[in-house]
């Protein structure tokens, strides 16, 4: 049996985490998984694809590039575009969107690029292109080579489908996970979150300590593609199963509606059973039973709630707190303010790169194993 073909498969992430995400990629066996700005690139078949958006917890999306070639005008654009082989990869009854960026190039008007592209689609395969389709059909220009990609995925992949109930700032799981991963976290130690929120850090952690597929509650974009295999695909999602842990991962938090979401979101993603959340403050959290791990935390900053001037004290507390009751815990803070993450007088290591956070930057600050007092 002749091999599937393999092409390149892009994985993207925040910009300053794609060595994490390489970090996962090839601990998931994507092999000769590479890190370039904005994400990570392998060679790869369909069912890499499918794998991808099934089990990779920090990538965004996953993009599948499908066709390559130069074009410095736009009628040889119209040309090529007519001569791919649409009808190979898209359906005749699902709208597709097409979307164009040009740089670098001769072509540089990217309404007229997707205008080409549209009618292309539309005249050789008869697919309807629409603004609002969840398919979409990426097109690069830069340095005068076209890239035609796929995105995937559809709804981007932090949209799990379990997280319905959320607070002010929730943290997206991807980058969640990332940041677990950037913390040495594999699963093998409990988590524990002092300002949870919606309790997507536990949640996440736990998860991953049960070897649960992060995109096992969802649907995808390629499952509307003309070479889906509807057999193959359910084959790969039942070939999982759950691993046990005696460990346990908590959240804690000052609003009882962010308990309550943490608890309806646990549930949905069947967690509930080794996570445990509680209403307090941060001065008021005790260390949990059992074995040492990692505290991680995303407490407020200026620019995301409240007023930077009256978050010194919290973070002060929290610092304090740390100290005198986790002895043997690492932790990990994310914020954007370096002063915020010095009040808290921690034994933090040189802070990580920043990475694009809602429109800020933040960054991730780690100790080791905090000491006695």
């Amino acid at each position: 049996m002749r091999a599937a073909p393999k092409f390149e498969i892009f994985l993207s992430a925040p910009p300053g985490l794609e060595l994490v995400l390489k970090a996962e990629a090839l601990e998931r066996g994507f092999k000769k998984a590479k890190a370039t700005p904005g994400g990570v690139v392998f060679r790869g078949n369909w069912q890499d694809v499918w794998r991808a958006n099934l089990e990779l917890r920090g990538a965004s999306k996953v993009l599948a590039r499908i066709g390559s070639f130069r074009s410095t005008h736009l009628a040889h654009l119209d040309e090529a575009a007519r001569a791919f082989d649409w009808g190979k990869l898209l359906r005749d009854d699902v709208p597709v969107k097409v979307e164009a960026s040009c740089a670098r190039s001769k072509i540089y008007h990217e309404g007229a690029v997707v205008q080409r592209i549209s009618r292309a689609i539309d005249e050789t395969l008869g697919a309807p292109v629409t603004p609002d389709a969840t398919l979409r059909v990426m097109v690069r220009i830069e340095d005068d080579q076209c890239t035609l990609s796929l995105d995937t995925s559809g709804e981007p992949l932090h949209r799990r489908g379990f997280k319905v109930a959320v607070g002010k700032a929730p943290m997206r799981e991807t980058l969640a996970a990332l940041f677990l991963r950037q913390c040495g976290y594999s699963g093998s130690e409990p988590v524990y979150d002092p300002m949870c929120g919606s309790g997507t850090f536990p949640i996440e952690a736990a998860e991953m300590a049960l070897g649960l597929n992060p995109g096992r509650g969802r649907s995808f974009a390629f499952e509307d593609l003309a070479n889906f295999d509807v057999d193959a695909w359910g084959e790969m999602q039942s070939t999982q199963t759950a691993q046990n842990t005696d460990l346990m991962f908590y959240g804690s938090d000052r609003d009882a509606g962010a308990i309550r979401n943490s608890c309806a979101n646990a549930e949905r993603a069947a967690v509930q059973a080794i996570t445990q959340f509680d209403c307090h403050a941060v001065s008021d959290m005790q260390r949990p039973a059992g074995p040492p791990g990692l505290v991680i935390v995303n407490p407020p900053y200026g620019g995301r709630i409240g007023d930077t001037r009256q978050l010194f004290a919290l973070y002060a507390s929290l610092g304090q707190t740390l100290l005198e009751r986790f002895s043997g815990w690492r932790v990990g803070l994310i914020t954007t303010e370096d002063g915020l993450a010095r009040a808290t007088t921690l034994p933090f290591d040189p802070p990580g790169p920043p990475v694009p956070h809602g429109g800020l930057k933040i960054r991730l600050w780690q100790s080791g194993a905090l000491g006695h007092r």
